[in-house]
């Protein structure tokens, strides 16, 4: 499975948003990674900024290029704002779900799982981390990876039910992806609109 593997810090820095989780190296280091990453920029061109949104919604999601393409023009065709589609569609993806409901400590953990076979959608194995979710499905722990490390450690604390699109079962180590999640309630600090008008022209 094709993923980004280098490194996250320097990712991070570039945006100014710890996108893989808490970072240490945001507030340190609080300016781009590089040899001038401390001098001083030009303005960055509008192609630029538009260009740096999408890089960023691609790293925080962990979708390559051509999936990330793929999933545009998929939003395009379907009703509604296309920026808000598109994240909707990175929302209902299989291991950003394992990840929301906390199996998983981070978006790369999640993916591991599933492709590991480690995660059951409607008591199914799905090893797909790019399966789109519908509404109603539920997400599990298969019976046999319940007693993993990683999920033990990451389900241990777990607030209650953090996102309002999704119930958790702590008794069943099992959420439902209830509905398809408003905008205002994605937390992801990602302006989408750029990402359109990047694609548009």
């Amino acid at each position: 499975m094709a993923r980004y593997t280098g490194p996250r810090a320097k990712v991070a820095r570039r945006f100014s948003d710890p996108i893989f989780g808490t970072s240490k190296s945001v507030t340190k280091k609080a300016y781009p990674p590089g040899q001038h990453g401390r001098g001083r920029r030009r303005k960055q061109s509008e192609y630029s900024i538009q260009l740096m949104e999408k890089q960023k919604a691609k790293y925080t999601y962990g979708v390559l290029e051509k999936q990330f393409a793929n999933l545009f023009h998929k939003a395009s065709r379907k009703e509604g704002i296309t920026g808000t589609v598109l994240l909707q569609l990175l929302e209902a993806r299989l291991d950003n779900t394992v990840f929301r409901l906390g199996i998983a400590p981070t978006r790369r953990a999640a993916r591991q799982l599933v492709s590991h076979k480690h995660i059951i959608v409607n008591g199914q194995i799905v090893n797909i981390p790019s399966y789109t979710l519908k509404p109603g499905d539920n997400v599990g722990v298969r019976e046999k990876s319940k007693s993993l490390e990683v999920v033990v450690d990451s389900l241990t604390g777990r607030p209650g039910n953090k996102f309002s699109w999704m119930q958790w079962n702590a008794e069943l180590m099992e959420g439902t992806f209830i509905n398809v999640p408003p905008r205002e309630e994605i937390p992801e600090k990602i302006q989408e609109q750029l990402i359109v008008e990047l694609y548009s022209k």
